[in-house]
């Protein structure tokens, strides 16, 4: 059985996140568009590589269902 965590490992689980988190803000801040723009073309050509093709259709039929019933919805028209 495992031990339980006490405040004090809490507290300093949740400091390490937190100063994960930052330095991965930090990170992205600095990162140049021209390298998001190739990390983006990376990740776009490994679509079908990856075997992303099929789900990501099925993901973008069920966004164009929910869209349509949101432009159809009374409250918004």
């Amino acid at each position: 059985m495992k031990p339980k965590m006490t405040k004090a490992d809490a507290v300093a689980f949740r400091a390490r996140w937190t100063a994960v988190n930052e330095a991965e803000r930090k990170e992205l801040r600095a990162t140049t568009m021209r390298r998001k723009f190739r990390q983006l073309a990376a990740l776009m050509a490994s679509v079908n590589k990856f075997g992303w093709v099929e789900p990501l259709a099925q993901e973008e039929s069920g966004v164009r269902m929910r869209w349509n019933r949101l432009r159809k919805a009374p409250h918004l028209a």
